[in-house]
């Protein structure tokens, strides 16, 4: 769409929509059917796996429902922004729940439902994700946090 940021490098596969305002880094991949919606942010060499959704508001409702109409709302008021960091990767069919940060070069399992912040090198599985363990710069676990 209009006003989408793309680096250079990168993979995008089918049926993968990005929405205006979202910004993707330099040599990202992001596999088939991936969801990026506007306030979201993937820095470089992520990695975003088949059927990743993001979402970017907390209190979403039908703009259809008058109540809600009536109020006229402005973006400022439910647009929330979301980062992943550099060289993160997020596995099939994970979600990611609007304003959340993803640490650089953690792991997200697939399935993993993301609604806090993954902290750098983190290793984050399940509904809702939990840390498990550490991994290094190739995704390797590791005894302790890097960096």
């Amino acid at each position: 769409m209009e006003g989408v940021r793309i680096g250079s490098d990168c993979n995008i596969g089918d049926h993968v929509f990005i929405e205006s305002g979202a910004v993707v880094g330099n040599g990202v991949t992001i596999k088939n059917n991936a969801l990026i919606w506007k306030a979201v942010t993937i820095g470089d060499y992520v990695f975003i796996g088949p059927n990743v959704v993001f979402t970017n508001d907390r209190l979403p409702r039908s703009s259809k429902n008058p109540r809600i109409r009536d109020l006229k709302r402005e973006e400022k008021e439910w647009l929330v922004p979301t980062t992943v960091l550099e060289g993160a990767s997020l596995g099939a069919n994970v979600t990611v729940v609007a304003g959340v940060t993803i640490g650089r070069y953690a792991m997200v399992g697939a399935g993993c439902v993301v609604s806090r912040n993954v902290p750098d090198f983190a290793l984050v599985v399940g509904n809702p994700s939990r840390l498990i363990g550490w991994v290094n710069e190739l995704g390797e676990r590791v005894e302790r946090k890097q960096g």
